[in-house]
């Protein structure tokens, strides 16, 4: 016999759903109390917008003018890239991660290899999600509502659409408003939804909080939190001060923390805020940056994280003793591990950036390349000048030459008053890391092998010419030489790249995941977190398409669904969509690992006589995650076991 479901699992949660669309088609009108209270407010709004369920869906329209759109957006664009990057790994090929402006038209994406069914559906930069043009979707009414959004399948209210699930979260400026909207779109209905809903806030968070710092980048801005691990977090409060301690703006966490609203804060003196002068908040700088202070909501660990680096007229007092500093980025040696091949290597490509050789680092993608390009930048005598990173993936290629060599105002339609210092220019002293080099448009390699021979750069729209003394690093996931043979990238401009070429180690061929997911779990301020038993073994025999940016995205995600006191991650603490993949056949391994644990379940079942509790407890798992395994259990032919 195959176990008998718990009866909240006969029930199909959007058969009410279907039902108030059936009424809607029928009578013209949406029933009350049948849809949850978002959902049918936003189905009454696309009713007065004039939509129909049964409206045509128009996959090909877009705004005008998509060039000059994208690149009032760069900054945006450019600093969700590594969060959609790593999304993109979550959600897996079938899924799909879209960001998109405040108007809900789309930016750019990432997943999903079906390129068509990103055209059939609309989903290209350009095309409009708002509510009154496309109805109830994630994006469009996260954007009305202002909070992280969830919708699924049917719940969508144009019929075409309704195959898909969607989450999103708003993604907010340093002033509170919102500026764009984070999506993962992905076909059939969620299981799990609050899982994704805590995925897509983290990211939205880190988007918000790279670009808090970027707007204030001559300006103090201080991290803090109530809790000290959770400094260096998305869940810390960021402020921006001005020399004469006037706080200039806060982020929504610091508003929480504070227990005030932004407008009450912005505009006042940092004593009054959280009573401590501004001299006093910089002598944090002397204690690399770190430290502690007591204010009327009580104790509140401080980080500054950017400040002038000078400080005309202003007397900084010695620092008082606090927590002790964080540990400073790694090291090559760090970085190395225990393999002595690496250590070589990146023993080799330090000597090279000394003596002006440019470095290629090759790797499969999220295996630490911008990570070891820094500390090769650090470990060299242009340590403490710019760092200027680029992926040439991220950048729409409509923006990469504008992007990498600047132009000058009246350029082209769209661009920005006083034009733009491109990213060699940035660099200019310092170390310039091109990554995913190898994903270069044809055309724009011609022009990057003439600045790298000549080392002028000149913008777009003429003008002078710059000499450049930059450090080059570049990065590539790509074979190179196999691109070369078939055309794809310019010979001349591989030998020029090439100078000495580093391989770094993909995490499956690491033999040290252990001390590996310490370090990275001690940067993100959970220092004594720990993974237990069976996540490691589990992790231990995963493949890691994504590498270490991968991992760190997952640890990231474990350590934010922690409950207060928990210093162990287990499978409660890691997303259906992750153990979905972790419980595949491994690479290598004979037998199905989700056959061996349904079994188990099974087993498990019998031996407490059907009680789900009782099973979760003994597995180690929670109801939820039982549940789920449950359906699988029936879904597979041939499953037995006394029922639950």
């Amino acid at each position: 016999m195959r176990p008998n479901l718990h009866p909240a699992l006969e029930s199909d949660p959007l058969n009410s759903v279907r039902r108030a669309r059936e009424s809607l088609r029928s009578c013209g009108e949406i029933p009350e109390g049948v849809l949850r209270d978002e959902i049918e407010a936003s189905w009454r709004r696309s009713l007065c917008a004039g939509l129909s369920v049964r409206d045509a869906f128009d996959a090909g329209a877009r705004v005008a003018g998509t060039r000059d759109l994208l690149d009032r957006h760069r900054d945006l664009i450019h600093h969700a890239a590594p969060e959609m990057e790593q999304l993109a790994r979550q959600v897996g090929d079938s899924g799909l991660v879209v960001l998109a402006n405040s108007d809900a038209v789309i930016l750019g994406t990432e997943g999903c290899r079906d390129k068509s069914m990103r055209s059939r559906y609309g989903l290209i930069p350009g095309a409009c999600w708002s509510e009154q043009a496309r109805g109830t979707n994630a994006l469009g009414t996260a954007i009305v509502d202002a909070r992280p959004t969830l919708v699924n399948c049917t719940e969508h209210f144009l019929d075409p659409v309704t195959r898909f699930s969607c989450t999103s979260a708003p993604i907010f400026d340093a002033d509170g408003g919102v500026i764009g909207v984070l999506d993962m779109t992905r076909e059939g209905p969620l299981v799990q939804p609050g899982d994704s809903l805590g995925i897509i806030q983290l990211a939205a968070h880190g988007i918000e909080n790279r670009m808090f710092a970027h707007r204030f980048p001559d300006q103090v801005v201080l991290a803090f939190h109530s809790r000290q691990q959770y400094l260096g977090s998305v869940w810390h409060g960021l402020m921006a001060l001005g020399l004469d301690g006037r706080v200039l703006a806060l982020n929504e966490q610091a508003c929480q923390l504070l227990g005030r609203r932004r407008e009450s804060v912005v505009g006042n003196n940092v004593e009054e805020v959280l009573g401590e002068k501004i001299e006093t908040l910089l002598s944090l700088r002397l204690k690399d940056g770190c430290g502690s202070i007591h204010t009327r909501r009580g104790e509140l660990f401080c980080e500054l994280l950017q400040f002038p680096r000078s400080l005309p007229g202003l007397r900084v007092p010695a620092a008082r003793s606090g927590r002790p500093a964080r540990p400073p980025c790694p090291d090559l040696g760090r970085l190395a591990g225990g393999d002595e091949r690496l250590a070589r290597s990146l023993r080799i490509g330090a000597r090279a950036l000394a003596a002006d050789v440019p470095v290629l680092l090759n790797g499969e993608t999220g295996t630490g390349k911008e990570v070891v390009a820094r500390a090769l930048h650090d470990a060299s005598d242009r340590a403490g000048k710019p760092f200027i990173a680029v992926n040439c993936a991220a950048i729409p290629e409509g923006l990469i030459e504008s992007e990498l060599f600047g132009y000058r105002e009246g350029a082209f339609t769209g661009s920005r008053k006083g034009g733009m210092v491109g990213r060699f220019q940035q660099a200019n002293g310092g170390t310039l890391f091109l990554d995913e080099i190898g994903d270069m448009p044809l055309a724009l390699q011609a022009r990057l092998l003439r600045v790298l021979q000549e080392r002028v750069v000149a913008p777009l729209g003429g003008g002078e010419e710059v000499a450049l003394d930059i450090a080059l690093i570049c990065a590539t996931h790509h074979d190179l030489r196999q691109r070369v043979k078939a055309g794809d990238f310019r010979e001349d401009l591989f030998y020029r790249l090439n100078g000495v070429a580093v391989r770094l180690l993909s995490l499956r061929e690491r033999q040290d995941l252990a001390a590996l997911a310490a370090q990275l779990l001690a940067g993100l301020g959970a220092d004594g977190v720990e993974l237990d038993a069976e996540v490691l073994r589990l992790f231990e025999s995963y493949d890691w398409p994504g590498n270490i940016r991968q991992l760190e995205m997952v640890l990231k995600t474990a350590v934010a669904l922690l409950e207060p006191g928990e210093r162990s991650i287990g499978s409660d603490h890691l997303t259906d969509d992750f153990l979905e993949q972790l419980l595949t056949p491994a690479r290598n391994h004979t037998g199905s690992l989700r056959e061996a644990e349904l079994e188990q379940i099974r087993a498990t079942l019998e031996q407490h006589r059907g009680n789900v509790s009782a099973a979760a407890a003994a597995l180690g798992i929670s109801r939820a995650t039982l549940y789920r395994k449950l359906r699988q259990l029936e879904n597979q032919p041939g499953s037995c076991g006394e029922g639950a």
